[in-house]
């Protein structure tokens, strides 16, 4: 097969990804059914969890065995397990900080609730005391002024992420996760197991499928466009085309393990920021089916793919 046609398919199997994207606009749902969409995509995330590490420690493994019966290839190990450990690192907490020193600038520190005590209070002893409410804010979680017949309030806003940021934070996981997905597609097909790579094409493309609602769930009750739907989609798929382009041109274990250590540390925080947000809006009824039927999309998929011989 010609090596452009492989790389083609490489992105074909990526940008499948968009089929489930367009859950995105079910705008007028129910909020069970919003929260349960989100779950949903939380669920097919706890998979890809299991799936990246699991498929990321298959070196390891592989190089441990092939030391304790030839004793030998010690450095191997340690490098390949010092990359999924440096890397699981700054996937996880380097979003925990971006999120914290980068993003937070740009999202409202407080709010302010005002009370007036009748209809004659005046707008400007109004004002004041919301101005007063906000200042005194500035070192405590809420504080109350009273000015005037007027009861201003502010309370510091939780700094979590919006849906959008949310989504891209998904979207970029998932990416790391496709581009070592297009790696092994690469590497097949530079191997002369073309067969293999075909098989791997669809069955990650069937995969993609289901990333496309992890992608959307935190969307269901936010206006996007199809321009931010283009981009998340872009972002989380298109790396299975970038990984094939590379999987055929070298071979790299070390580069393998260190992208599927960054994709696992990244889709696990975003697990915890689904649960935050799901547990605030819905009962642990919802949640449970919603991670259930999420983790067994992923899982069936997967056994396709298994079936098939990848």
């Amino acid at each position: 097969m010609p090596t452009g046609t492989i790389i083609l398919l490489g992105a074909f199997a990526g940008l499948t990804i968009y089929l489930g994207l367009p859950l995105a606009f079910l705008k007028k749902a129910p909020q069970s059914f919003k929260t349960f969409a989100s779950m949903l995509a939380a669920g097919v995330l706890v998979f890809l969890f299991y799936d990246v590490i699991s498929k990321g420690t298959e070196p390891i493994n592989s190089a441990i065995e092939t030391l304790s019966q030839k004793h030998t290839g010690a450095s191997t190990v340690f490098l390949e397990a010092f990359l999924m450990i440096v890397g699981f690192l700054v996937g996880l907490l380097g979003l925990v900080y971006f999120n914290k020193y980068i993003i937070a600038r740009y999202k409202p520190g407080k709010r302010v609730i005002i009370e007036a005590d009748s209809a004659e209070a005046s707008p400007a002893l109004v004002g004041a005391a919301a101005s007063k409410a906000a200042m005194s804010a500035q070192t405590e979680q809420a504080q109350a002024v009273a000015t005037g017949g007027a009861v201003a309030t502010a309370i510091k806003s939780a700094r979590t992420p919006s849906p959008k940021l949310l989504a891209l934070m998904i979207a970029i996981g998932i990416g790391l996760h496709n581009f070592s997905e297009g790696l092994a597609i690469g590497q097949s097909a530079a191997t002369g197991a073309l067969s293999l790579a075909g098989i791997l094409i669809i069955g990650f493309g069937l995969h993609n499928m289901t990333e496309g609602f992890g992608i959307a769930g935190p969307l269901t009750n936010e206006t996007v466009s199809w321009k931010f739907i283009a981009l998340v989609g872009l972002i989380g798929g298109g790396p299975t085309f970038l990984g094939t382009v590379v999987g055929m041109a070298f071979q790299s274990d070390l580069l393998f393990i260190l992208f599927l250590a960054l994709a696992a540390g990244s889709i696990l925080y975003v697990i915890v920021e689904l649960l935050a947000v799901a547990k605030r809006m819905a009962s642990n009824e919802i949640i449970m089916w919603g991670l259930f039927v999420g983790f067994m999309l992923g899982y069936i998929t997967d056994l396709i793919v298994t079936y098939a011989g990848a």
